[in-house]
């Protein structure tokens, strides 16, 4: 069993940054891909990123790609998501998961989640 908590957010102007972190705790934590995805007010929760295992290969939505990275440090059983040039649009709850199997954009493939960190970008 795996149990994921993030932190990081908060209240940040448009154009500003933040780092978002997840500790997990249980479970291998090298064993899982990483996952972060977002949920907004009166929309889905969509996917926003992914790194592998060993951290080398992430992916991205379109909409964060070139401004969002994510990262991990398996020593630590944390993975980070560095979110810079922020817009209004980034609002949402963020939340981070583990995938035991596969990485994957499908949040149905996630095993484990997290509660999530509110993200607001004022204008």
């Amino acid at each position: 069993q795996v149990q994921l908590v993030e932190s990081g957010g908060g209240l940040v102007q448009a154009g500003g940054s933040l780092r978002l972190s997840c500790a997990a705790s249980g479970g291998t934590f090298s064993s899982y891909a990483m996952g972060w995805f977002r949920q907004a007010p009166g929309k889905e929760r969509e996917f926003v990123g992914v790194i592998s295992r060993n951290g080398i290969s992430t992916y991205y939505t379109n909409s964060v790609k070139g401004r969002f990275t994510i990262s991990r440090d398996n020593a630590k059983n944390t993975v980070y998501l560095q979110m810079n040039s922020l817009k209004v649009e980034d609002t949402a709850v963020y939340y981070c998961a583990a995938d035991e199997m596969a990485y994957s954009i499908r949040r149905d493939a996630y095993d484990y989640w997290g509660q999530g960190t509110q993200v607001n970008v004022s204008s």
